[in-house]
């Protein structure tokens, strides 16, 4: 019991302060009362450890730790938020003094456009979606250029002719993903069958689910698929586990080089590359340019021309195809092949 009253006089000597200090006329939502301590990661669900979208965001995180000596806090989500269990995440990271605050994650659009508009000396920034604000920082990537190259791969590896995407859920995101895996392959293979399929129509759970991943990834090798695509955050890690179980299948990674990942190791023989997205490149940028006082902000994108998306050749695996890829890629960015985002 006196444990409680302790921290209940704490609250109210708290509350007391802030009101205190909005009295003297410093807004209440002025991040930290000016402090700066570092930058706020709020993860999408899976978190820093799901081998893929959200690791790449930590490394980047990481680095700036290591190479500008900058502190981080990280915080995740969980599957079914609202919007106001994302508002407060941000908020609550703001509030501390974390400058920037990132969201990683579409599902951050609107809860960052909202949360940045309280916060205008603090630089906000959201990864695959674009968001007003003179404060905010969106971030996109060319998803549908590197998965176009994921599906040449597909193609020219496939021994069936048949090919599968997996997607964590049905938005014009992953769409994206799917558009350019699938004319990738047919560009390179006319007779090559992509078999598309989704995990869930608009539940997050999508991106946070291996156990469905890896049931949807045995029915499609039931049905004579030999190379898979999942883009699906963690849910990808149930993919890859039934892949390789399958021997002469393959499995695409994606966002992080997966073979690299310690916690794929076992499987990494079965992996034949990974559409990587450089969000670890993006965060990084982003961070050092609130440390040099010089704030990155509006829309950028990191396309295949800029290095932004690639295909892993860790393994060796699409050492044999190279040309043919250098070949697709060229054209991409020649501008001679122009690369679908919606199927």
């Amino acid at each position: 019991m006196r444990r409680v009253s302790t921290i209940a006089v704490a609250g109210i000597t708290t509350a007391a302060l802030a009101f205190t200090l909005t009295a003297c006329g410093e807004s209440s939502t002025e991040s930290g009362g000016g402090k700066d301590k570092g930058a706020g990661l709020a993860f999408d669900v899976g978190g820093r450890d799901d081998h893929s979208f959200n690791e790449s965001a930590a490394r980047g995180a990481d680095k700036a730790e290591k190479e500008l000596g900058i502190s981080t806090k990280m915080m995740t989500a969980k599957n079914g938020e609202t919007e106001a269990d994302r508002e407060q995440r941000l908020n609550s990271l703001a509030e501390a003094g974390y400058n920037p605050v990132i969201g990683v994650g579409f599902s951050y659009a609107k809860s960052i456009e909202k949360v940045a508009k309280d916060y205008p000396k603090t630089t906000f920034a959201v990864v695959d979606s674009v968001v007003p604000g003179n404060n905010v920082d969106s971030i996109t990537f060319g998803e549908h250029e590197g998965s176009y190259l994921a599906g040449v791969a597909a193609a020219l590896k496939s021994k069936s002719h048949k090919v599968g995407f997996i997607g964590g859920v049905n938005n014009a995101l992953i769409q994206k993903f799917q558009a350019g895996f699938e004319q990738g392959a047919k560009d390179t293979d006319s007779k090559v069958e992509v078999v598309s399929q989704y995990l869930y129509p608009n539940n997050d759970k999508g991106f946070n689910d291996p156990a469905a991943a890896k049931e949807k990834a045995k029915g499609m090798l039931d049905s004579g698929v030999d190379v898979i695509y999942t883009a699906a955050g963690l849910s990808g890690n149930g993919s890859i586990e039934a892949i390789a179980a399958q021997k002469g299948a393959w499995a695409i990674g994606v966002d992080s080089d997966q073979y690299q990942q310690p916690g794929l190791e076992k499987y990494k023989a079965s992996i034949l590359t990974s559409v990587v997205k450089n969000v670890d490149v993006s965060v990084f940028d982003l961070i050092k340019s609130v440390k040099d006082g010089k704030p990155l902000t509006g829309p950028h994108a990191y396309l295949l021309k800029d290095g932004g998306v690639s295909l892993a050749t860790s393994g060796g695996q699409i050492d044999d195809i190279k040309e043919q890829l250098d070949a697709a890629k060229k054209k991409i960015v020649d501008g001679q092949v122009k690369v679908r985002t919606s199927p």
